[in-house]
């Protein structure tokens, strides 16, 4: 099993995002990522789903999207394309450690967006390896609470 990345183009109306999200469930696919945004045309969306399959799986769920009215076009991105993930994480923060938690994310690049008596949230985006790193360093000090958006991704170079 490996972890996949598809960006599809699909029409930006209600509806789609069930009937892509029905596929994965009706098959007994699961999405591990996903993330929707509109393109420059307002009547298209991008669709970024990140998936686990093996080999034959990856080619029945390709398959079935292609059959899906409202997809465009379809694109399975390479281990070269770019994708990036935005965490935002609370962190437990004393008077004692605050300096040496803010120390650590500014290794990470990380930006804090929020200083309270007793935590820390941050701001972090980057590629997976990255992101985890930064939540193995912050849970030394005690992760409150995490929210993630998912992979976005573009495929590197012009087509």
């Amino acid at each position: 099993m490996k972890t996949y990345c598809i960006s599809a183009f699909v029409n930006n109306h209600f509806g789609v995002l069930t009937r892509i999200s029905g596929l994965f469930a009706r098959r007994g696919y699961n999405i591990k990522s996903l993330t929707v945004g509109e393109t420059t045309d307002p009547a298209v969306s991008r669709m970024t789903i990140e998936f686990t399959a093996d080999d034959y799986t990856l080619t029945q769920i390709q398959r079935q999207l292609c059959k899906v009215e409202d997809v465009i076009s379809l694109q399975l991105l390479s281990d070269n394309a770019v994708c990036r993930e935005l965490f935002l994480v609370k962190v437990s923060a004393n008077d004692g450690n605050r300096s040496a938690i803010i120390g650590v994310a500014e290794i990470f690049k990380a930006k804090t967006v929020d200083i309270c008596p007793d935590s820390l949230i941050f701001e972090i985006t980057g590629d997976q390896n990255k992101l985890s790193a930064f939540f193995e360093m912050m849970n030394n000090y005690g992760i409150i609470e995490i929210a993630r958006t998912g992979v976005t991704a573009l495929e590197r170079g012009t087509f």
